[in-house]
């Protein structure tokens, strides 16, 4: 925050019923629309294992694919996998994923290892079926179970200020706005403090135990946390977070943490993209740097 003055915008005096007559501006423009519901017809593809995900390598996605590889890692062989490839260029309006996700946001997910289909979306609830499902990173019951929801929950609540907040006005809107960028500044680094605060007495967020919660909070809050998200890592002084920083590379460091990260990724480094995923072996054979021109879509 600064005591200059604050670069206002051109007068807006909003009309009595708002309407839809242009693009919003900046990055995402052109695929954003005040309604909901398919624009064209598509069809996805299902694979042969049990659970089938669409998906793309946003914080939100790589939540659930970092689940699928720690259930892997723990041995429970039947949460085998496909991960599809939705780019957020329309194709997450495509009336198959819509049939799965009616808010079309990627991930989604059908699990297909009972009797019968069951669709489910938003990133939690899908971190809660799993596991539910084969009884890991959740703690039964009690306190412990408690404390997981709730930083669970935190997340996705918090995750919102971070992204929509302060990611689209610091890194995508068409203008910058002082006011809007101190607004989520301030809320993003009060929230890095909760979690430094908890993380100085606790390993992990619910505890001693590795759950789901530090799965659905690392994506994005230990990528901000190395400066990896909307280049703002010196502006809002991550380094000053020094229990979110042990607590982030600690999980940057477990095999299944690493491999998960690099499920439906389509940027950075080739050898660290592995645009889908069938089978485990993909990722020694068919990662971007292995694969090339042919991988390209």
């Amino acid at each position: 925050m600064t005591d200059a003055p604050t670069a206002e915008p051109a007068e807006y005096v909003p009309p009595k019923v708002w309407t839809w007559d242009k693009e919003s501006g900046g990055r995402f423009a052109a695929i954003n629309r005040p309604i909901a519901g398919a624009t064209h017809e598509a069809e996805l593809p299902v694979g042969r294992h049990p659970f089938q995900l669409y998906s793309l390598a946003t914080p939100n996605g790589v939540k659930v694919t970092v689940m699928f590889e720690e259930l892997l890692a723990a041995g429970h062989s039947g949460a085998e996998y496909d991960a599809w490839l939705i780019k957020i260029d329309g194709n997450q309006f495509g009336s198959g994923f819509v049939a799965i996700n009616p808010n079309s946001k990627i991930p989604a997910l059908m699990d297909r290892s009972g009797p019968e289909p069951i669709r489910v979306f938003e990133s939690g609830a899908i971190l809660m079926h799993l596991a539910e499902k084969f009884g890991a990173f959740l703690p039964a019951s009690g306190p412990a179970r408690a404390e997981c929801l709730s930083w669970l929950f935190w997340q996705m609540g918090s995750a919102p200020f971070l992204g929509g907040g302060f990611g689209h006005f610091y890194a995508y809107a068409p203008t910058k706005i002082e006011y809007a960028i101190d607004r989520y500044a301030m809320e993003v680094k009060r929230q890095l403090d909760v979690l430094d605060r908890r993380l100085a007495d606790n390993e992990y967020l619910a505890g001693h135990e590795y759950t789901i919660a530090d799965m659905a909070t690392w994506p994005w809050y230990g990528a901000l946390a190395k400066g990896l998200v909307y280049g703002a890592g010196e502006f809002l002084s991550v380094h000053e977070y020094k229990n979110v920083q042990r607590w982030t590379d600690a999980i940057a460091k477990r095999p299944a943490v690493k491999r998960g990260r690099m499920v439906n990724r389509i940027s950075g480094d080739p050898a660290s993209q592995l645009h889908e995923r069938h089978d485990a072996s993909d990722f020694d054979t068919k990662t971007q740097d292995k694969i090339g021109e042919l991988g390209k879509g």
